[in-house]
């Protein structure tokens, strides 16, 4: 585990965000995170697909969560 800085203002915006959708602050930056790596691994699909691929396999690591999207 480590720290990551982050400006003041992207701060607010996760702490919005962690209201709205009932996640702890350090959860919902661990979502965007989670969700930026698959996008930028998987440029070809939309939010909808990502969630689907993190949903169909919760406990992969998402390097592993690519290679079995590209091996299918």
């Amino acid at each position: 585990m480590g720290i990551v800085n982050i400006s003041d203002a992207m701060h607010q915006e996760v702490r919005r965000a962690s209201q709205a959708l009932t996640r702890s602050i350090n959860a919902q930056a661990e979502h965007w995170m989670k969700i930026g790596m698959l996008a930028e691994l998987n440029p070809e699909l939309c939010y909808a697909d990502i969630c689907r691929l993190l949903m169909s396999s919760p406990t992969l690591p998402l390097s592993e969560l690519a290679d079995v999207r590209h091996s299918n």
